[in-house]
């Protein structure tokens, strides 16, 4: 399988795509934790479908030291005892926060309060912020249809 299109292949993608990472990099160094920011790019793009998205962040979280029963257990995580509330909070804001359509009104209130609940401004900025490039991200891969499976943690800087 190729790309229909080459992301970095050409100065125009080149730059968009340094723009999308730069937003990526404020996020990284923001004070939401590191496992939270990990499960909900893993999470978004489970239900986005983005093939490529899934294998960077599992092998991203691996290699941060996340657990295989974790990650195994992210699609199913309502049902799993192995994630915080605050964890449970950021994969519920995920959820709603990417299936925008699914629901009139966008995030329910009492989802938004349940964050509100673990997490400072800084970190629920940092939160939608993340919610919002990955779901760009995701985007941007199934459009093109960027294969998956060869991705090494660290491959992009």
């Amino acid at each position: 399988m190729e790309a229909r299109l080459d992301l970095l292949g050409t100065p125009f993608a080149g730059t968009l795509m340094k723009h999308f990472n730069t937003a990526g990099k404020a996020v990284t160094r923001s004070t939401l934790p590191g496992t939270v920011q990990q499960l909900v790019m893993l999470r978004a793009s489970q239900i986005n479908g983005c093939g490529f998205c899934t294998d960077m962040h599992t092998k991203d979280a691996v290699h941060a030291g996340e657990s295989d029963q974790r990650l195994h257990l992210v699609a199913a995580w309502r049902e799993a005892k192995v994630f915080t509330d605050a964890e449970r909070a950021a994969l519920e804001l995920t959820e709603q926060g990417t299936r925008i359509a699914d629901a009139a009104g966008g995030v329910a209130d009492e989802v938004w309060a349940n964050a509100v609940k673990h997490y400072d401004e800084e970190q629920l900025t940092a939160l939608v912020a993340l919610i919002a490039l990955i779901n760009a991200y995701n985007r941007l891969n199934v459009i093109v249809r960027q294969p998956a499976g060869d991705y090494r943690p660290g491959m992009f800087g």
